[in-house]
């Protein structure tokens, strides 16, 4: 009965192993919907502050942010890697990774240096393997990001951009689309100018939507603000925290995609697991039954023997 005795430790190993996956189901799970949550709630100021900087932008057209001019003279581009500091979530970090290599092969190819900040331990160990230029790291972020974490080190190429040293700045990132779907997105962060003219056309079709006493009433509100201290300094601030709210809305995302993905790969594994077990019964009790079958033979053998 050796191999029994073998079979069944595989079979107390591999039960070990589902209940291991089970809990980190059900913890995933719960962590999950907090980070649901704690995205959509991060919208509406993102949203708000978007909508406010453009409105003074056209108040304002005379004055052309840092953040919205294009620097066609820099060699160097920016990216921000943002991925998760654990594993065991299936392909989420290895597709986002996937496509940030192909940006930066294309980026090298077209004659660009490439400098990246990393957030997220996953995408920091990628990209010091495969010999990045890391301007700047965060890790360990928890499960609730904290903007003041993040704020140091997006800083490093946002003040790179403003000084005019980098060309572009790329946000990498999963994107949350729904439980079982999860998006890797390198988009373009900076210059912000061609983001506000992407949401001007879509404010736009949602005013001609809304019919004309909504375009009416749009024009009659108008964007009637009061500056202080004055409105460059306002629309400065303003940009900087839109900025910041959409990379901490991608972060926010990136940790919503984690737990989803999580949740899905350890049901996986704990299926796997219980398929395996299966196998391992079914083939502990055919060596069992061969083993007592063996022994009934040698005894009629025996006895007949006499």
């Amino acid at each position: 009965m050796a191999a029994g005795k073998e079979i069944r430790g595989k079979i107390k190993s591999v039960e070990n192993t589902r209940k291991i996956t089970k809990a980190m189901e059900m913890v995933s799970t719960s962590k999950m919907r907090k980070a649901q949550e704690r995205m959509r709630a991060a919208r509406p100021y993102s949203e708000k502050v978007r909508e406010i900087a453009i409105n003074l932008g056209r108040a304002n057209p005379e004055y052309v942010h840092a953040f919205m001019r294009d620097n066609h003279e820099a060699k160097d581009v920016g990216m921000i890697v943002v991925t998760s500091d654990k594993g065991l979530a299936g392909g989420l970090n290895t597709n986002i990774l996937r496509a940030i290599t192909a940006k930066i092969r294309d980026l090298q190819e077209q004659g660009c240096g490439v400098k990246t900040v990393a957030i997220g331990s996953k995408g920091l160990a990628f990209l010091n393997r495969m010999g990045a230029q890391v301007v700047s790291h965060a890790v360990q972020l928890g499960d609730t990001p904290r903007l003041e974490k993040l704020i140091g080190p997006i800083k490093v190429l946002l003040d790179a951009y403003a000084k005019g040293e980098l060309r572009q700045v790329y946000l990498c990132y999963t994107r949350f689309i729904n439980t079982m779907q999860q998006e890797p997105v390198v988009e373009q962060l900076l210059p912000l100018k061609r983001m506000e003219q992407d949401q001007s056309e879509q404010r736009a079709a949602v005013l001609a939507r809304a019919g004309d006493e909504a375009q009416e009433a749009g024009k009659q509100g108008g964007w009637s603000y009061i500056y202080e201290p004055d409105a460059q300094t306002v629309i400065d601030d303003l940009l900087v925290r839109y900025v910041e709210s959409l990379i901490y809305q991608a972060v926010a995302e990136n940790m919503a995609s984690e737990q989803s993905a999580r949740t899905v790969a350890m049901k996986a594994a704990s299926d796997n697991a219980k398929n395996v077990i299966d196998e391992f019964t079914l083939l502990y009790n055919k060596t069992r039954q061969a083993a007592i079958t063996k022994e009934l033979s040698e005894i009629v053998a025996g006895a007949a023997a006499v």
